[in-house]
């Protein structure tokens, strides 16, 4: 076991740092996230790193100048360090199990949560490894702080390895990547990389450059309210009408329903009275054409609601998110076979598969810095069943030492 990396790993996952959605043009988005951006500033500072800087945003930068003479692409590692709105991130309490035994894991006994076998099935992939698991009461944060730890300990290895032969290495980290906003204020003119990846993915030796095009969809419905007891004729429960739209949307369209290409609607918050009510959704499809439809799909639901209850009752505002980088990198193949041999060397094999989300390195490629996706390790994000198994954590941090002197030997 790499104690360095779990221990790093550990140290993270203590930070409360969970991103908000209702901070709209805060950066970032909540004032907690600052406390690891001041800790990882001044770990790489103690780590011997250049150039390490922290701007007001929270965003951290770092360089590990090569060791060549030779010229080579100056290349970046880039993860967040937020976790999702979905989960309680704050006191997080992990728990290593050594040699997992293929059975199902009793995450808090006092609450009876349990990570059972035949909801979780990833879990057999994983016996006879060591798992670093939740206690039941908040999600683990291996999104994305197990992708920090990979990227500074591969740092440290190169460090005491100056026999690896390596350009200039840029390192970064970010806020708010889980509301979609963590590439926002990334300074790529100051990363200055002719390409980078993101160290954000899941299940070991996944290798992702397709991922969903995204938008959010806000849906307002205005109702009218009057006293229960004289309301015939004149009521309009805004509720009612919400509870009416969520029927008409595709049923058989939701992300529970879904996998691989296949695209959906998911609702993911809900507020309202009779007076009022808010639907918010995300949208998500890999295909351009079909994320058009998805969008107008919308609008006509909209439309279909204000025929029904009166015009001006349901208002939609649709705002894009992301887009699909596989249009960046599709004549920039060279950057994919890189990743895929140095997750081969690390794994023993490479599975390229589409990224069913998107992460900052979709809004970078169409910023100028064409950046795929790379396992991190940890599976079930964003819930209290997370979990990382530390044998993926270590072939994850090898795959970037394996990068940089892939990149190396190339030229």
């Amino acid at each position: 076991m790499n104690n360095e990396l779990v221990t790093r790993f550990l140290k993270y996952v203590s930070f409360d740092t969970q991103s908000s959605e209702e901070n709209e043009g805060q950066c970032p988005s909540t004032p907690k996230q600052m406390a690891i951006a001041e800790y990882l500033r001044d770990e790489l500072k103690a780590l011997g790193m250049q150039d390490v800087e922290m701007d007001a945003h929270g965003y951290v930068y770092a360089t590990l100048p090569a060791n060549t003479t030779r010229p080579v692409p100056t290349i970046g590692f880039i993860s967040h360090y937020d976790t999702s709105p979905d989960c309680s991130g704050a006191n997080v309490q992990p728990r290593i199990i050594h040699q997992y035994d293929g059975e199902d894991i009793l995450l808090n006994e006092a609450q009876q949560v349990w990570t059972r076998v035949n909801q979780f099935p990833e879990l057999k992939d994983h016996i006879g490894e060591d798992l670093i698991v939740t206690d039941g009461t908040t999600l683990l944060g291996a999104d994305d702080k197990a992708g920090i730890s990979e990227i500074v300990t591969a740092m440290t290895y190169l460090q005491q390895h100056p026999e690896i032969e390596h350009g200039c290495i840029r390192i970064a980290f970010n806020p708010d990547e889980e509301i979609g906003a963590g590439a926002h204020l990334f300074d790529v003119e100051k990363f200055g990389c002719q390409w980078a990846y993101t160290m954000d993915g899941g299940e070991v030796g996944e290798l992702e450059y397709e991922n969903f095009n995204a938008s959010a969809a806000k849906f307002h419905i205005q109702g009218r309210n009057v006293h229960p007891g004289y309301a015939k004729g004149k009521m309009k429960s805004a509720m009612l009408i919400a509870a009416d739209l969520i029927q008409t949307m595709p049923a058989q369209e939701t992300p529970a329903l879904t996998e691989g290409y296949e695209g959906f609607y998911h609702l993911i918050g809900m507020t309202g009275s009779v007076e009022e009510a808010t639907l918010s959704y995300i949208i998500r499809d890999h295909d351009a054409v079909q994320m058009a439809q998805r969008k107008q799909k919308v609008l006509e639901v909209a439309n279909r609601m204000n025929a029904k209850y009166g015009e001006g009752t349901v208002e939609v505002n649709i705002n894009d998110q992301y887009r699909n980088m596989k249009e960046q990198l599709e004549d920039k193949m060279h950057i994919i076979r890189i990743a895929e041999e140095a997750i081969t060397q690390a794994c023993g094999f490479c599975r390229v598969v589409p990224i069913r989300g998107g992460t900052d390195g979709a809004q970078l490629s169409f910023r100028g810095l064409p950046c795929p996706n790379i396992f991190a390790g940890g599976l079930n994000f964003h819930g209290r069943n997370e979990f990382v198994p530390i044998q993926s954590m270590e072939k994850a941090m090898m795959t970037v030492v394996n990068i940089c002197a892939i990149t190396a030997n190339k030229q």
